[in-house]
């Protein structure tokens, strides 16, 4: 486990922190004018892109829930919706999502969010020992195994993408 980078803390890293769970804080420089976030971050980290996982809010029927899908891939909304036992989803409006996680846009982690919020990790994230995820802040990702990924964020896994 490596300690949070310096001036780096978020609420993500001090959640793993406090579960002592083991992991790595990787940062890296941010450019504004990317065209993904999620694909910048796995450029910059020197990672496949089916390995860096994106963190996007969903509105269920009314409830916001949490999909954490590979960057190389899109959020499949009805097998979102499926995922949690309803039939339509839409993506909620960002403005909503930055309030209800804490999070800005492009730095919304799974981790550590205000609010704990339903939550399912696609399948392929099984497939590795451990993803990178959004460490809270644009520039910031956090590596750990799928399997502590599910476990903090109490997660349904199925095939969310597509």
């Amino acid at each position: 486990m490596l300690a949070p980078v310096a001036g780096q803390a978020t609420p993500a890293t001090a959640l793993l922190a406090r579960q002592k769970v083991t992991h790595r804080v990787h940062a890296y420089t941010h450019d504004p004018k990317a065209a993904s976030y999620g694909t910048e971050a796995a450029a910059a980290l020197g990672i496949a892109a089916d390995r860096c996982f994106k963190t996007l809010i969903a509105d269920v029927e009314g409830q916001l829930t949490v999909a954490i899908v590979p960057v190389s891939g899109a959020l499949d909304l009805k097998a979102l919706a499926q995922a949690v036992g309803a039939k339509r989803a839409t993506m909620a409006d960002p403005a909503l999502a930055e309030r209800t996680t804490g999070y800005v846009v492009g730095g919304i982690s799974p981790l550590g969010q205000r609010k704990r919020l339903p939550t399912v990790v696609d399948e392929s994230a099984l497939d590795f020992d451990t993803v990178f995820v959004s460490g809270g802040r644009r520039g910031l990702d956090i590596e750990l195994a799928p399997g502590d990924l599910v476990a903090l964020t109490a997660a349904t896994v199925g095939r969310v993408r597509t």
